[in-house]
Formats: C-alpha cells, structure tokens, sequence
C-alpha cells in the first residue's frame, strides 16, 4: 500500500515583526491583539475573564500595547434581543377600601406635620377608655387636635403655606412687552471690573446737620423713643432731575441715582421682584423707575429662611416694608441735631423752593462720575444724611440707616433687649443673613457717595402687637470698605454687572426697556416695551395735581 501524500501548510513569514502580515485576508475580520514576548500565556486559557472582582487580577495579563481583556469577553446578542421584561408592577387599589377599627381611630396623613404623630396618636389612644361612648371619642380628638396645633402648628404651616404661594411679579407684564434677554444670577455672580476707578466729583447740592453724639450712648437700658419728624424728603427719579439734566449735555452717556445702581450691583442677593426701566437716546442711557416702583421701598426679611408672608396681616412683607421705610425716615433726622446752624454746599437743594429750607431734611446730594471703560462714562448721584466732627477736628461724612426688630420669634430669633449689649455680634449676623439684600445696597450707597461713615441704628417695637410705636436700643458705627469686607461685597462684581447691562442696551436701537427680577428664580428678564409704556401714571397724575389746584 502506498504511503500518504502530505502536503506542507504555507508559513508567511513575518520580517518585520511578531504577528500576521497584511495578505493574510482569511483572518480579516477576527480580533487581533498585539502581544509581546513577555506577555502570560496564561490569558488564552483564562475563561473567568473579569467575573471576581478580585483588584489584584486586574493587571495580570495586561499588555504593553494597552489593549485590555474586554475584546475578548463573550457578546451575547441574540440573548439580549429575545429578552422580554416581565411587568412586575403592583395592582392598584380600589379607591375605597373597608377600614379597620384601628384605621378609623387615627389621624389623617396631612394631620402628621413635624414627625409628632405616633407621640400624639400615643397620649390619644392611651386617654381613651372602653366605657366611653363614640361621642365622647370624638370630643376627646378634638380636644388633643386642637391642643396639638396651639402647641405645633405654627412651627410649620408657614413655611407649607409659602411654599405654595406664588410671589406676584413687579410689574404687570403686556402682551405687546418682547422678551430680549434672559441673564441667571450664576452667570452674573462671575462677572468682574476691576479697572473702574476713583470717582470724578461734578457738583454737590443741599445742606446737612450735625450728628447727636449722644445717641451713641444709648443702650437697652437706656432706650429712648422713636418720634416723628415732619420734614420732606424727595425721591425724585433720574430723568425728572435737573441737575442731571444739566449734566447730560455736556459729561457722560450713563446716567442712574445711587438707589438705581445699587439695585443692580447687588442683585444676585435679591428674592423678591423689582423692575428698571431703561431709556436709550442716541448713545445715552438713562437708568430710571416708575411711579409705584418698589425701588426706594425696605424689605424685611428677604434673606431668610422663613421671610414673612403676603396675606395682607401686619406681619406681612408689604406691611413691614412700609413700617421700615416710616422708621429710616424719621431716625435718620431724629438723631441730628435739627436746632444748630448746617453744613450747607455752594449749591442748595435743587427739589425745594427757598422758603422750604428749614422744612426739608438733612441731606447733601453728590453727583460724581465713573469712567467704566470703551468710552462709556456713567454719571451716578449719590446721598448723604449727615456730619459729624471727627477725632481731629475733621468734618467726616455719614450715611444713617435703621434695622428694626418687629418679631424675635419669628425674625431673628433673638431678643434684641436681652442680648444687644453683651452679644451685638451675633445680633449683626443674624441681620447679615435676613437681610442681607438690603444692607449690601445700603453699604454700596455709602461708598458710592464717599462717605466716611455708616451709622446703623437698632429699633424695635414698643409692643410687638403694635407697629406704630418704636424704640431705639443702640447704634453702631462702620466704615463702608471695612463693612463690605465683612459682608462679602465685592464690588468690582457690582462694576462687572453695570458695565455688562449697559453694553447690552448700546448694542440695541433706541427705544425703552425694563429690567425685572424673575418673582420666583434667581433670573434677570429683559423686555422691550413700547416708548409711551408708564407714561399713563404720570399723565394721570400730572391731570390730578391740575385739578386740585383748579
């Protein structure tokens, strides 16, 4: 029998390298890993592959050429495509189910409020008694209900009530308004000009009085009453000043109050709405407000974790604004010495007529000027309440301000007649986190305006029952730089914020626009509103000031 005829395989040799060449075309679309002469051999007969989780065994086989053992775990496809998801959801319940004699002896899930429901559903069952009759069980429940809620209940329906209320918008927005721009708070927080710098002084205006040093004695043991002082104070808007009337024609293209510009530099602290208008004329900008705008207006408590609420009651956050603007009023002229000669300025105040000097509160009106960059020059005026005299004879100048207490249970939760003189530090910080929107406008007001000083009076209620009869239990004094510092303000932010907001509007045509605080986001909303828009309420009052003087 002849021998078998074997044929040699063919061998393509390799000259370059370890692995196949490229006319090897039958392994064409099998997996290929490069390996070295060093790698374990071991990985060819490994079928557990990653199945333990054992961290050590991760780098075992691991290649020089970095390719992993993932290439060479099982794909199961088909298996995947054939699966099915077996609905394991539960059956709903009937709506209506019987109840148990325990079920209908028992509160209500909404009745459940600050985690108190098995120590209360305890003390009721174990007053209950067998002899009693279902009348008697029922009385017994109201009674421990209502027990219940005198003792728990305030502590937290507020916050559930405020939850569900839905803040109200500044200003009623139009049909005819279109939405140009939509800026959140994160995106303004990051914004930055460092370069602003000093002021230019144009002019100065009004008369101030002298600060009563003795107010600075005053503790809770020596508190004095808040009284009225009739005197008047005018917040007259941009485009109705007359001074910056003057001005315009000849300095700057940007032009606000100090009121305005504050507003806009601390806006990422703001949570309630507020509106700006903004008028553009050829390459000027002008920074105004409506009649009824809630720019000049004080908010209580804006910055807390509970702020108060909006059901019209005294307590309310409209209520308490009103009652902290009648306070600033009256202790920002209650404190200076009204019978002594003033410090009065080349130029007198420009809202009066002269024989009302002596009636007009004390303040001084500073119009100075910024350069913000790229041709662009703002024009602010600023305020000022008062002088005093310095430690070497100087005249400093002084910005006054009040914080009131209206309710320590429900505000700061400290009582301000026990604890201001031994922990007045504490006092601040509380403040500082309620109410931290309106002290940053008020410490950028005082450096706008260069003051030297910034006098912070503590007032409180009399009876916190009444909110027309206050006290004054302190003061304290600051100086604005070292006071932002404390506070976190930054105000190359608060440049980075104004230049931003007017290189959006000299990009766009002439026209009017509003600025609005979003009533529940922490978003700036920018409109583009017809040019007779407000233009009604000013006519309208215009018609009837002409009435009664017919």
């Amino acid at each position: 029998m002849p021998g078998a005829h074997f044929e040699a395989p063919l061998v393509v040799e390799n000259k370059d390298g370890w692995g196949p060449t490229d006319d090897t075309f039958q392994y064409k679309d099998m997996p290929y890993q490069p390996y070295s002469k060093s790698d374990q051999l071991g990985k060819v007969a490994d079928w557990t592959g990653t199945v333990y989780g054992d961290k050590r065994n991760n780098n075992r086989y691991r290649s020089q050429y970095g390719v992993g053992v993932g290439m060479y775990q099982y794909i199961h496809e088909d298996d995947e495509n054939t699966f099915q998801l077996v609905d394991s959801t539960r059956l709903p319940k009937p709506a209506y189910q019987k109840r148990t004699r325990f079920q209908q002896n028992r509160f209500r899930p909404q009745q459940m409020q600050n985690g108190r429901f098995p120590t209360m559903q305890k003390a009721f069952v174990g007053t209950q008694k067998k002899s009693k009759t279902m009348k008697n069980l029922e009385m017994d429940q109201m009674r421990q209900m209502r027990k219940w809620q005198k003792q728990y209940g305030n502590r937290a329906d507020p916050r559930q009530h405020q939850q569900a209320k839905q803040r109200e918008p500044s200003v009623r927005v139009r049909e005819d308004w279109q939405v140009i721009d939509e800026i959140p708070f994160s995106a303004l927080a990051k914004l930055n000009s460092p370069n602003v710098g000093e002021p230019e002084e144009l002019s100065v205006w009004g008369s101030l009085e002298y600060y009563d040093k003795r107010y600075d004695r005053i503790s809770t043991k020596s508190e004095k009453k808040l009284v009225m002082v009739n005197r008047l104070i005018h917040k007259i808007t941009t485009t109705k000043d007359p001074v910056i009337r003057q001005i315009c024609k000849t300095r700057g293209n940007v032009f606000a109050t100090d009121a305005i510009i504050s507003t806009l530099m601390c806006c990422t602290r703001s949570v309630y709405p507020w509106d700006i208008v903004v008028d553009k004329l050829g390459s000027r900008l002008f920074f105004d407000k409506r009649e009824d705008s809630t720019i000049d207006m004080l908010t209580v408590n804006e910055t807390a974790n509970e702020p108060p609420p909006e059901d019209g009651t005294m307590d309310s956050a409209k209520n308490l604004g009103m009652e902290a603007v009648f306070i600033n009023h009256n202790f920002a002229q209650q404190v200076l010495k009204m019978n002594e000669e003033r410090y009065k300025f080349p130029n007198p105040n420009p809202f009066i007529q002269p024989d009302e000097e002596s009636e007009a509160a004390s303040v001084a009106y500073r119009y100075r000027t910024w350069d913000l960059g790229g041709n662009q020059v703002i024009v602010i005026r600023c305020e000022q309440d008062c002088v005093q005299t310095g430690p070497n004879g100087e005249d400093q100048f002084v910005n006054i301000k009040a914080i009131n207490e209206w309710n320590p249970k429900i505000g700061s939760g400290l009582d301000w007649r026990t604890k201001l003189d031994m922990q007045r530090g504490a006092v601040l910080a509380a403040e500082l986190r309620n109410n931290g929107f309106k002290l940053a406008k008020w410490t950028t007001c005082a450096i706008l305006a260069g003051s030297d000083q910034m006098k912070f009076g503590y007032v409180s209620r009399q009876n916190f029952k009444d909110a027309s009869r206050h006290t004054i239990l302190g003061m304290q004094n600051f100086k604005p730089q070292e006071f932002a510092t404390q506070m976190a303000l930054n105000m190359d932010n608060g440049w980075g914020i104004v230049r931003a907001l007017v290189d959006l509007f000299m990009g766009k045509p002439d026209g009017r626009y509003l600025i609005t605080k979003d009533p529940m986001k922490p978003t700036l909303r920018i409109y583009s509103i017809p040019e007779n828009s407000f233009d009604s309420e000013d006519d309208a009052s215009d018609d009837d000031n002409d009435q009664q003087q017919n």
